[in-house]
């Protein structure tokens, strides 16, 4: 757990460093392991070639002088005196049948006695490779031997035994260790430092993205990250922080004019109530101008708490954690309870109001009656004298239940119809004639379809009307309209 938390804490440039220090040690290692084991083999076999080529120019004197045991001495001695070195030294013995030494390098019966050496095969060949041993000082030998068959000349049977000092190979061979760790160690170290100039480097795009996103506050929501030109690796993370920017910047407007639209809507009664109590207060009245006062006081009061219940609704619908209670609702029994509200100003302005087609649907039908009684304050209220609102409602193929109202009222501005969404907005003409609204309803309206996975449109021209459209999800289960 410890050391899982410790990689986590680590930055990704010290992780990089330390990918590419373990990726450089790994292909170091190998290189020179690959590269110990070729030098070793190498030189192996130039040393089994040399004793084997040795053994072979022995033979070839033994031939020519046959129990000639001088002649055999002193062109060993000059062979191996005149090549004896620091670099290149060997010994060579050759025994009678018996194992009798006959001739023998100086000083070999020091270091190498017979029975060290391998028992040759009767091919009378030396053995494609030597016996390496290490004599009691420590000194490294490869050792070869051979057999002289006897021939139809006389010569009788005779061994060679050949052994060359590979002490020297040997300090060659651990110095080019020595040198090669410290290559392996150099090369990780080095690896390591590049790794990290790489990694940082690579990393300082994301260091400038996120400095140029500390660098936007409130008042700069309208720059943009991808106003530079980034590595295409970053370009997407870029582009998801101006993403996330012009949301934040929508969020700030929308919170600005909010708060004015908020500012201006509540104005309008703060100042009536205030007048009303100056003028009340300017000079003695008596009960009934005092109960006037009151009783405006109290419609502006009301108009006030339906504002601050309609703003408390719309918080809470935004709010992810609220559940709505669904029950199968009879669209047309609501829509004919709501219509007989409105009768009588229905028959004071002349309207005509017809109501087509039925459907059940699950709704919360609190919910359901105050967004369809939403739709339909706002038609009978810019609805003119003499003008019509048709209600129709009925299932769609997709099993959900569509509910349209129209009116002739006095339309919106094609341009206005995306606006008529946000909170407290409301267009010219309907602030003129009906100024004490709140320009919440659509937005309560909508609210209510997002809590029911369902959709709101709006179709209007100016003078000539509007129909707003209410589609409530079709996947939740409904009982058969007989059954209510």
């Amino acid at each position: 757990m410890k050391l899982s938390g410790m990689a986590e804490s680590l930055s990704i440039t010290k992780r990089l460093t330390i990918l590419y220090a373990v990726s450089a040690f790994i292909l170091l290692a190998i290189s020179v392991t690959i590269l110990d084991w070729a030098l070793v083999n190498d030189m192996e076999f130039e040393d089994n070639q040399f004793l084997a080529s040795e053994i072979q120019d022995i033979r070839l004197l033994l031939k020519q002088h046959p129990d000639e045991i001088g002649a055999w001495k002193k062109a060993i001695e000059r062979e191996t005196v005149a090549s004896a070195s620091v670099y290149l030294k060997y010994y060579v013995r050759i025994l009678d049948g018996s194992g009798v030494p006959l001739v023998e390098t100086a000083g070999m019966s020091e270091h190498l006695k017979q029975s060290s050496f391998p028992v040759p095969g009767d091919s009378g060949y030396p053995l494609e490779k030597g016996v390496k041993m290490q004599t009691k000082e420590g000194r490294p030998f490869l050792l070869m031997s051979s057999r002289v068959g006897p021939d139809p000349a006389g010569t009788k049977e005779k061994y060679i035994q050949i052994a060359l000092d590979m002490s020297h190979e040997d300090a060659i061979i651990r110095g080019y260790r020595r040198k090669m760790i410290v290559i392996l160690i150099a090369g990780v170290f080095i690896s390591a430092m590049i790794g990290f100039l790489v990694a940082r480097e690579g990393l300082r795009p994301i260091k400038d993205i996120a400095r140029s996103v500390q660098a936007i506050g409130p008042d700069r929501l309208h720059e943009r990250v991808t106003s530079r030109h980034w590595p295409r690796e970053v370009t997407a993370l870029a582009r998801s922080f101006d993403e996330m920017l012009e949301r934040l910047e929508n969020s700030f407007t929308g919170l600005s004019r909010f708060s004015a639209d908020l500012a201006h809507e509540l104005r309008t009664p703060i100042n009536n109530l205030r007048g009303e109590a100056e003028v009340a207060l300017y000079k003695a009245r008596d009960a009934s101008e005092y109960r006037q006062v009151i009783e405006s006081s109290l419609e502006e009061f009301d108009r006030l708490s339906r504002m601050i219940d309609n703003l408390l609704f719309l918080a809470r619908a935004d709010s992810r954690d609220t559940v709505i209670a669904c029950s199968p609702v009879n669209a047309r029994k609501e829509v004919e309870m709501l219509l007989a509200f409105y009768e009588a100003l229905s028959q004071e302005k002349h309207i005509n109001v017809t109501c087509k087609g039925d459907a059940v649907l699950s709704a919360d039908p609190v919910l359901f009656r105050r967004a369809v009684n939403n739709v339909l304050s706002n038609a009978f209220r810019y609805t003119p004298e003499n003008g019509a609102i048709e209600i129709e409602i009925g299932a769609q193929d997709n099993g959900s239940v569509r509910i349209r109202i129209s009116d002739t009222g006095i339309g919106i501005e094609p341009g206005n119809i995306s606006k008529i969404f946000d909170r407290f907005y409301r267009t010219e003409r309907a602030r003129d004639q009906y100024p004490e609204g709140s320009g919440l309803g659509f937005s309560i309206v909508k609210s209510i379809m997002d809590m029911h996975g369902g959709s709101l449109s709006v179709g209007s021209e100016p003078d000539r009307g509007t129909t707003v459209t209410l589609i409530f999800d079709g996947s939740r289960d409904k009982p058969d309209i007989a059954e209510l």
